[in-house]
């Protein structure tokens, strides 16, 4: 069976409509020429592309897998986009962000997700679990859901705290076999009692070429580092590597959730 390659649209921003100060990188809201709102995501705010690169492969993998995420894309900012900006620290990060950027899809009325009143299913919790510890993503706990209710329908955003370790600086070998200790403060571990299952469903889904399908849609200008000399295309290879065996070993962070949990039920 042929897969569609996956692919992201590619939009200008037109309208810097306000900042979302409750993010630690100041996304934004703004307009787009195709006359959506979007959540925009910044190269140069202070966690640079990593998180964005973070937010690609984790919101992408998630809608392979098909779990809902509003939908991603690119965001072309223009070098003069922004003079009139009064707010200083808002015109530098402007400046600092000209080229590709990377927006959410603004789900307008979306309330925030909230474990007491929005009852989640052992199956949605298992795969939001496990995805969660695929992508060793620190950022899915109670104070801190990045989970919205849309339509009556569970929405997951802000993956940029995804592949903990490229955040670090420490070798990726380091973390693809290692188990998610985090998973213990998940907001959702409690009701993840269906994690073998989803462990076999999602891994006959997420086959190593799909991985690097979603791996070749980052920019090769979020792979370029000035202060290492690798290449867009060995950084890649990182991501791909990393995931892959990752996968490849994934009962020992399944079997660690599963621990996990049983401490908490």
């Amino acid at each position: 069976m042929t897969h569609p390659t996956p692919e992201l649209r590619t939009v200008t921003v037109t309208r810097y409509v306000t900042p979302l100060r409750e993010g630690g990188s100041l996304p934004a809201l703004a307009e787009a020429d195709d006359d959506f709102l979007y959540v925009l995501k910044f190269i140069g705010a202070g966690q640079g592309t990593r998180a964005l690169i973070a937010e690609l492969i984790a919101g992408e993998t998630a809608r392979l897998l098909g779990l809902r995420i509003p939908e991603l894309v690119f965001a072309n900012l223009n070098e003069a986009f922004g003079r009139t900006e009064p707010d200083e620290e808002i015109q530098d990060l402007l400046k600092a962000s000209t080229g590709l950027n990377l927006a959410l899809h603004y789900l307008s009325g979306a309330i925030t997700f909230d474990p007491l009143v929005n009852p989640v299913d052992a199956r949605l919790a298992s795969q939001i679990v496990w995805l969660d510890c695929l992508m060793t993503n620190v950022d899915r706990t109670a104070r801190n859901t990045n989970m919205l209710i849309w339509h009556k329908e569970l929405w997951l955003i802000d993956h940029g705290a995804s592949l903990y370790f490229h955040h670090t600086g420490q070798p990726w070998q380091d973390h693809a076999t290692r188990p998610f200790v985090q998973v213990k403060d998940h907001v959702l571990l409690a009701r993840a009692s269906e994690l073998q299952t989803v462990d076999a469903d999602f891994k006959a889904i997420l086959t190593p070429d799909w991985i690097e399908a979603i791996v070749a849609l980052i920019p090769d200008d979020w792979l370029t580092d000035a202060s290492e000399e690798v290449s867009p295309a060995e950084r890649r290879q990182m991501y791909v590597q990393f995931l892959t065996t990752r996968l490849a070993h994934s009962a020992v962070f399944v079997n660690a959730a599963d621990h996990a949990r049983q401490t908490l039920v």
